[in-house]
């Protein structure tokens, strides 16, 4: 008889450096358009690739690092190449603009995206040479010329793609009607990115792992922030099927679960009670890219003469299949919820989330080796005001632990240390919203010393305007006995 026990086979991480595409963040496109002089000042401080790809926060995301090195690292982190680290084994690739772009066009199967010619001629031997790029190559894009771009561009009916940190027009972006919003250049790019960062984080997990074959896949769970839609349906559509179509995943469904922030986790519960009933035996958690939040915070890292790091677009993606005697199990029994009797207090939402699970579980603190919840970077945040956002949740579990009798105040500044995690993440808040650390449990559960990992994530409701309430969702990750 068959074991429907969930496990996690596997996780990847995915960076895609996009300093081309960050005046098209929120931020920076609609300061741009009451100063265009911004442009140039934004411009100025963008990363190269290497400087994106070894910063230490995304070392740690991709694999190459563990979150702890950042605790040795005094910041700032930006200008400083920590030493690689031996015992890492990397889970996921940083991924340079100009592929990322030619994806994009291949991935717009209505081919509002034009290519300027030269640049994918220049672009299309490096797809080839990717394990990860090359088997989305199943297509030709549309292209365009020199003459053809600059027309496009001076008609405006769409926008300009740019790549690099002298930003150069490589492509266009059309605008998928004239009448329908919700179908302009800016939202079809910031969809396809989403599409394409996630089949990138998908495909990661097919180079990585050879027993898992695209054909085997029954279903995509997408848990991004995107809302693919037109006027009629605003965010009614199902980007996670397109991610599986382009994926080459034939035979697979799919469908989004939108919670804001917390997404990520009612997606792994979603997955794993799929797997637990039998409807299918293997599943793939896609977490895509937020192109509206690069460049959030621009502003502040200008003031203080820093570089943009809100430069890269991420993406993950966990596999979650049948109990094969070695993987991760996903407790259904540790499952937190956060119901609507429990108000929007921060309090009440962390008793729901954390205390009544342990409880329920009769397990007490020393017993988990990591809490695991918004882990946005700090050296995004702090120059803005918005504090350590890690460091500040974990201060309000400690609290909350101590309430409930599971922790002495005297134990806060271990608990924080040896429970939590500094924060590496960029901030795209579902990424963020402990989804990015499943890599880095998977690894501690399988080849180091974690019994158990607690995953959290808090989703401000009240931002659709439809409600004041919050909502959460809590899950326990157990080393397989």
């Amino acid at each position: 008889m068959a074991n429907f026990t969930p496990v996690v086979k596997a996780a990847t991480n995915v960076l895609i450096h996009t300093p081309g595409l960050t005046r098209y963040g929120s931020k920076p496109d609609r300061e741009i358009a009451v100063n265009p002089a911004r442009l140039q000042e934004l411009n100025g401080k963008l990363r190269t690739y290497a400087e994106a790809r070894d910063y230490l926060p995304n070392q740690v995301f991709v694999g190459q690092q563990s979150p702890e090195r950042l605790s040795e690292i005094a910041r700032p982190w930006f200008g400083h190449q920590a030493a690689p680290s031996a015992e890492r084994r990397s889970f996921g690739s940083v991924i340079d603009e100009r592929p990322f772009l030619a994806l994009v066009a291949l991935a717009d199967p209505f081919k509002h995206v034009a290519l300027l010619d030269r640049f994918w001629e220049e672009t299309a031997p490096i797809l080839q040479q990717s394990p990860v790029c090359k088997p989305l190559v199943a297509s030709s894009p549309n292209l365009v010329n020199a003459n053809g771009l600059r027309a496009k561009i001076t008609g405006g009916d769409g926008l300009p793609l740019f790549a690099g940190v002298d930003p150069e027009a490589v492509g266009w972006i059309a605008n998928g009607h004239k009448e329908d919003d919700s179908l302009s250049a800016m939202v079809l790019l910031e969809n396809l990115c989403g599409k394409v960062s996630a089949a990138l984080a998908l495909e990661e997990i097919f180079v990585r792992n050879d027993g898992l074959k695209k054909h085997d896949v029954g279903f995509v769970l997408g848990c991004s922030e995107e809302a693919v839609g037109d006027r009629y349906q605003r965010g009614g559509g199902n980007l996670a099927k397109a991610i599986a179509e382009f994926s080459g995943c034939d035979m697979a469904s799919g469908f989004d679960i939108k919670d804001f922030c917390a997404a990520p986790i009612p997606a792994l519960v979603t997955a794993a009670a799929l797997v637990h009933s039998g409807v299918v035996e293997n599943i793939i958690v896609v977490g895509g890219s937020s192109l509206p939040k690069l460049g959030m915070k621009f502003l502040y890292h200008l003031e203080k003469n820093m570089p943009v790091l809100e430069d890269m677009q991420a993406a993950v993606a966990v596999w979650i299949g049948q109990d094969d005697g070695k993987s991760p199990i996903v407790n259904l029994a540790s499952v937190g919820r956060h119901p609507v009797s429990a108000g929007a207090a921060l309090d009440q939402q962390l008793k729901s989330l954390v205390i009544d699970p342990l409880n329920r579980l009769a397990l007490e603190v020393p017993l988990v080796d990591k809490f695991v919840t918004e882990l946005h970077n700090p050296e995004i945040t702090l120059p803005a005001n918005g504090g350590d956002v890690a460091e500040r949740n974990y201060r309000m579990l400690a609290a909350v632990l101590v309430k409930a009798g599971k922790l002495a105040k005297t134990e806060i500044p271990m608990f924080m240390k040896e429970k939590g995690l500094p924060g590496y993440a960029p901030t795209q808040g579902h990424i963020a919203s402990a989804l990015a650390y499943v890599p880095h449990a998977y690894q501690g559960l399988t080849q180091g010393r974690f019994q158990r990992c607690f995953l959290f994530a808090r989703a401000s409701l009240f931002l659709g305007q439809m409600t004041q309430l919050s909502d959460g969702m809590s899950v326990m990750l157990e080393r397989h006995p």
